[in-house]
């Protein structure tokens, strides 16, 4: 089999059929051409070394701005009395919106930021106060959050009534929330979308509260891959037909400081070859066929990696061997990922204290990450409107009821939560080969639980430090396969994601060009089915390549790959997943961490043991935990 090349196919300046929609008073005006520098990263160019280091917020050249939309009236702002904060809804952050039901953002700040003047009507006009300072920010310093909850890369909901957020604003943070397409609109539809509302808020710089040098983007699951891509996509001229065909803000840039994303459904281009090469060896009662196919995956990932040119933070070479079992469990990345897994079991050690009770453990579920305060964990946190969950059409975030049903079934600490009812992702039933449940003495009663089927798991009570016999054992034991052979580009395009690479019917298409080389080489009759769907292109004239490459972080970041350094990445990001989740492989987020810290992002990361597809956190909750990492970043900038 040839190794498989990351393909950039510029195929640029195709015209692209804008759609029509009504105007809004938020965008009437005359056309607006502008020419300045681009509001939330100016300076001169940098050495690539400066590139490598942080691209996003110190490289940009001065450029002309050209919208018809009008900046934010600050005639128009609404006040919250208990949270003490002025708002405005249903902003248009794009001239021509291909979804009008999504395209429009909310903005929530601290009114300290503000000097307001009472219209009479419920309104009040507002200038800016840049003396007033809530927790050490002004209105011209304060970080703008910036939630994506899109789980199984749905839909976001734009927030169509004021929904507290104080957690954020009471820190001093501006949040913004945009309402997104989804998958059913058909990639790249729900990034562009954020894009051009992080570069319309860009717009607005100088206009509202709120430093455009220090966004944060956080989201889980398909939000945590869509926030990491707007981290690592910054500026990349592959979007521009697609916000032109929108009528984004352009001359600005849609870069961040920051991504935050938990269990990142991430780097689909070679996501299912990496689950087959971590939990193949989990599946029974494959046909000869399906077997076929797993091996082939499984090898073609050892290539995959032998190509891309990984490193540890050492500088040691990554590659895969080819092992007894012909499966690859050999090399310097087999034992690097062995030492990830090692890793997150000895903290695990570490953090707890025994007895333990892994019942009434919060098993990951943690406080609400955004305005819905409290849903103990799964995607819907970052969202700006709970109580419009689902009310416009199915794709969109979960509702309560699927919500509160999932955390009662993670705290039985029994099973793992069916998320299929949260973000439409097939999965089948699976049974870990055992059951962590009741209360541990110590830390050895522990390692005997994880042992109960056979040992696996070495512990040495004098270091409290644990090691394991192979990943094979590691993925019977906790980490079963939950999703079919081609987990992500599956046979019959029923997948989620194939929803997301078919061309905005609401219909799958196949996207794995490695899969795709693989059923070709066994002669399957599949093979014609992808041969058609990769060759087919979407209405900007482009292959399923093209748009893959755009939601392939590690095309951006790994300098084996023709999209290295074309793009502004973000200078920080923080990486949490569940490494007991079955939704992807581990080796997926590791090779994202990886490629980040080879690019030279700063990445503060964490593969939590005992946790599955959740927002995972060593200790704490996660909102307080993004919002000191925000602190913490912005301070390193000072």
């Amino acid at each position: 089999m040839t190794k498989r090349k990351i393909l950039l196919a510029l195929v640029l300046g195709t015209s692209i059929a804008l759609t029509a929609c009504g105007s809004k008073e938020a965008s009437e005006s005359s056309t607006s051409t502008v020419s300045e520098s681009a509001s939330a990263q100016d300076s001169s160019t940098n050495t690539e070394a400066e590139d490598a280091e942080a691209a996003n917020s110190e490289t940009e050249e001065t450029s002309e701005i050209t919208t018809n939309l009008s900046k934010i009236d600050n005639t128009k702002w609404l006040y919250n009395e208990e949270d003490n904060v002025y708002y405005q809804l249903g902003i248009q952050y794009c001239e021509t919106p291909s979804d009008t039901e999504y395209e429009e953002l909310a903005v929530i700040a601290p009114a300290a930021y503000m000097d307001a003047t009472d219209n009479g009507d419920g309104t009040y006009t507002c200038t800016l106060d840049t003396t007033a300072e809530v927790n050490g920010y002004t209105a011209e310093t304060a970080p703008i959050v910036f939630p994506v909850n899109t789980p199984g890369y749905a839909a976001q909901s734009p927030m169509t009534e004021y929904t507290s957020v104080s957690e954020y604003t009471d820190a001093g943070f501006i949040y913004v929330h945009a309402g997104c397409r989804g998958r059913d609109a058909g990639a790249p539809a729900g990034v562009t979308d954020l894009k051009a509302a992080i570069r319309y808020i860009k717009y607005n710089d100088g206009n509202i509260a709120g430093d455009m040098d220090s966004i944060f983007t956080f989201g889980m699951s398909g939000g945590g891959a869509q926030s990491a891509l707007l981290g690592v996509t910054g500026d990349s001229e592959l979007y521009d037909d697609y916000l032109e065909a929108i009528g984004a803000v352009m001359g600005v840039s849609d870069a961040v400081l920051g991504a935050q994303g938990w269990c990142p459904i991430t780097s689909l281009d070679s996501a299912d070859e990496a689950y087959e090469w971590m939990m193949g060896t989990t599946r029974s009662g494959l046909t000869d066929e399906e077997q076929s196919i797993s091996d082939g995956l499984t090898e073609a990932y050892a290539e995959y990696i032998n190509s891309l040119g990984l490193t540890d933070t050492e500088g040691k070479a990554l590659t895969l061997e080819e092992s007894q079992d012909g499966r690859y469990q050999s090399g310097s990345y087999y034992e690097y990922m062995i030492s990830v897994i090692e890793e997150s079991l000895n903290n695990f050690l570490a953090d707890t204290q025994f007895p333990y009770d892994a019942d009434s453990s919060s098993q990951g579920h943690q406080a609400g990450m955004g305005p819905d305060g409290g849903n103990g964990g799964f995607a819907g946190g970052p969202d700006g409107n709970k109580k419009e969950f689902g009310d416009k059409k199915p794709e969109a975030s979960p509702n309560d009821a699927d919500i509160e049903a999932s955390d009662e079934k993670e705290a039985e600490g029994k099973e793992q939560v069916d998320f299929t009812a949260i973000d439409n992702i097939s999965r089948t039933k699976n049974s870990s080969g055992i059951s962590i449940s009741g209360t541990f003495e110590t830390a050895q009663d522990y390692i005997d639980a994880l042992n109960a089927n056979g040992t696996w798991v070495t512990y040495d009570e004098t270091t409290n430090t644990a090691s394991i016999t192979s990943i094979s054992d590691f993925a019977k034991a906790v980490k079963t396969a939950s999703k079919g052979i081609a987990a992500f580009d599956q046979l019959d395009e029923s997948q989620g994601e194939n929803t997301l690479f078919g061309y905005g019917d609401g219909q799958g298409a196949h996207f794995d060009t490695m899969l795709a080389e693989v059923l070709s080489e066994l002669g399957s009759d599949y093979a014609a089915d992808y041969e058609e769907d990769l060759n087919t292109e979407d209405a900007a004239g482009h292959t399923v390549d093209y748009r893959l490459n755009m939601y392939s972080p590690l095309y951006y970041l790994l300098s084996s790959s023709e999209g290295y350094q074309t793009s502004n990445v973000a200078k920080y990001f923080r990486i949490n997943t569940g490494i007991w989740q079955s939704d992807t492989a581990i080796n997926t987020e590791a090779n994202l961490v990886l490629a980040l810290q080879n690019y030279g992002s700063d990445v503060d990361y964490s593969f939590v043991w005992g946790q599955e597809h959740t927002m995972a956190e060593r200790e704490g909750d996660s909102t307080t935990n993004f919002i000191e990492w925000v602190n913490e970043c912005v301070a390193a900038e000072q």
